[in-house]
């Protein structure tokens, strides 16, 4: 969706919107960090995200691989930047096609910094010598596809200090076909109104959206505003000098200071702030907080669908997903990218050729091998493995290898049934409780329109051993409402079903039909079958070749089954968990023995490493 779009959404409703600026880290830790940090800013709400562009490129594929990422995966409408500096015509090609492909529809252009190896800004040979030039020559390519953006200073530039001129250039690069305009980081709100007057006298109307810089440290706040010459009000360093040595004042003073400056902001007219991160979260919440603006526990972002819709261009209509991959979205999209297209916005073909590929599409553990030890120990028999799993349910462990994220608040109406069943040596690896009819505007199972009713089935899935798979599918079948699937890593599928999806989520909505976001079926499982034991081999390969740890992990994954259990009477939990009654795992506390090493080295994800 165009940026102005969303604006003017915004606008029409009477509600303030904000956007995060990130950039391109230069470590891959630091990459993998960021997302994370993404995802998790998601949930302040920002209408875009922008991800910046270095001179001459310099990180542009990663760049392109973020935007990408940002859109397909965590499903935030993304801007990229794009500058003109050292960029020949091919470059810019490359980077707009890329952008296209990963359905970003917003664009900023920039004529960008000098490299740090040159003083002075020159145009490259076949490139743009200024941003007008970038925004007219993506309009002429690719019509309204992207929206444009262009740059304000409201205090000048680095090589212009004449404020006036510039605006004369930012009419041109409007003229030229951009549509809206974020400003570089200022101080001085009223020298900013005073600007956007100017701006607007100029006949400059489309949305401009004020650059706001939170403050983090006093001693980056002084180097950032000296490089960028933004005026400081002389009242500010007034109320942090005092405190400058003590990082927790400066937050705190800062914090009400730039909320101030937001309120003015929007006092005069302006509705939407953006802040430029630098790839931090705290200081940002912080003021959004103080603004009122961070959604509160009570009263959470109404999400569309139960799980986040990715805004990849082949998958924007994609409103099903299978159960399997509820707690590692990434996995799922990152995977399927390149299955054939869904048909009407539903579940792939299973027909396709490429459907169920798993070893294409990087399907790994999360963490090193040292912290995944450090995370979950070193266990030594089926008791261990248990508890690790119940320390995950009680949510004193942040992931699982099948699950990316803590446990959420909709597993705590069955949390008991859940530690007790892992207790007894069972071990669960996804689960949904029974919803019947609940309004849409819950805070914990709601999604959807407002004024809606959602239900749910119960749902488990988890790891059997097979000396007990034959008891747990004849009760099953006891069961008429109760249906399953079953399988070992290399053996065949067991299964009551039909082979057609079963709707796991559903909602109703005022004149709209139901809707079945959530579904459990055959092929998909199988799909899953083999990222789920690869996830568990993965974690076996943190520890050495000889120690206990592998043998017992690699032990579960060869011999043991993955079952999935659905009770289709969505008034009840209880069934699924009944079927477990008297059940135990034998030999809970029967160690796996492991022998030292002798030959000086270890082996580790599959590689031998010299100690």
């Amino acid at each position: 969706m165009h940026i102005r779009e969303k604006l003017a959404s915004k606008e029409a409703a009477g509600e303030p919107s904000i956007s995060f600026e990130f950039f391109p880290p230069k470590t891959a830790q630091g990459v993998q960090n960021l997302y994370d940090r993404m995802d998790r800013m998601h949930g302040l709400g920002p209408s875009f995200i922008d991800i910046t562009w270095g001179a001459g490129g310099h990180l542009s594929d990663l760049t392109c691989e973020m935007v990408g990422v940002a859109q397909s995966v965590y499903g935030l409408e993304t801007c990229m930047h794009l500058t003109c500096t050292d960029m020949p015509l091919e470059k810019v090609d490359q980077a707009l096609q890329a952008a296209y492909k990963a359905g970003c529809t917003n664009i900023l252009a920039l004529r960008g910094d000098p490299p740090r190896d040159k003083e002075t800004w020159e145009a490259t040979e076949n490139g743009f010598r200024y941003a007008k030039d970038l925004v007219k020559y993506i309009r002429e390519k690719y019509g309204n596809h992207f929206d444009i953006g262009v740059g304000g200073y409201p205090e000048g530039a680095d090589d212009n200090p004449d404020v006036d001129l510039l605006i004369d250039h930012l009419k041109e690069k409007v003229d030229a076909g951009s549509s809206f305009v974020i400003t570089q980081m200022f101080y001085d709100v009223d020298n900013f109104i005073e600007w956007v007057k100017k701006c607007r006298a100029k006949g400059i109307n489309v949305p401009i959206i004020p650059g706001i810089m939170p403050i983090q440290q006093y001693a980056s706040f002084i180097r950032r505003s000296n490089w960028t010459k933004t005026r400081v009000p002389p009242e500010w360093m007034e109320a942090l000098e005092p405190v400058k040595n003590d990082d927790s004042a400066v937050r705190e003073i800062g914090k009400r200071l730039i909320a101030d400056m937001c309120r003015k902001v929007m006092a005069s007219g302006i509705n939407h702030l953006h802040f430029y991160t630098m790839n931090l979260a705290q200081a940002t919440k912080l003021v959004l907080e103080e603004l009122g603006l961070a959604p509160s526990d009570e009263a959470p972002i109404q999400r569309a669908l139960p799980w986040r819709p990715s805004l990849a261009l082949g998958r924007r209509g994609e409103d099903v997903r299978p159960v399997f991959w509820r707690n590692r979205n990434s996995s799922y999209v990152a995977r399927t990218q390149t299955w054939d297209e869904y048909p009407n916005g539903r579940w792939t073909d299973s027909r396709s050729p490429a459907f169920g590929e798993v070893d294409a599409y990087g399907v790994r553990l999360k963490g090193t091998n040292e912290q995944n030890i450090k995370l979950w120990g070193e266990p030594k028999s089926i008791k261990d493995l248990s508890e690790i799993f119940v320390r995950f349910l009680e949510g004193k462990l942040d992931r699982l290898p099948w699950s990316d994220s803590p446990i959420s608040a909709e597993a705590n109406d069955i949390k008991d049934l859940l530690v007790d069943l892992n207790r007894r040596g069972f071990l669960t690896i996804n689960s949904q409780p029974a919803v019947n009819g609940v309004k849409s505007s819950h805070p914990i199972y709601g999604w959807g329109p407002k004024n809606g009713f959602v239900y749910q089935k119960a749902y488990l899935e988890l790891l059997v051993p097979p000396s007990l798979i034959d008891e747990l599918v004849a009760r099953i079948d006891k069961n008429n409402d109760l249906t399953y699937h079953a399988i070992r890593k290399n053996g065949e599928l067991r299964t009551n079903t039909h082979d057609s999806p079963n709707a796991l989520t559903w909602g109703i909505f005022a004149g709209r039909e139901i809707i079945q976001p959530t579904i459990v079926e055959t092929v998909s499982f199988l799909a899953w079958k083999d990222e789920a034991y690869r996830l568990g081999e993965d974690w076996s390969k943190c520890h050495d070749s000889s120690s206990p740890s592998r043998k017992l992990i690699q032990q579960v994954m060869d011999d043991w089954y993955l079952v999935n259990i659905v009770d289709n009477d969505f008034h009840r939990n209880n069934a699924v968990f009944e079927l477990f009654t008297d059940l135990e795992v034998k030999d809970l506390n029967v160690e796996v023995p492991g022998k030292p090493e002798t030959n000086g080295s270890t082996e580790q994800n599959g590689a031998a490493t010299k100690n």
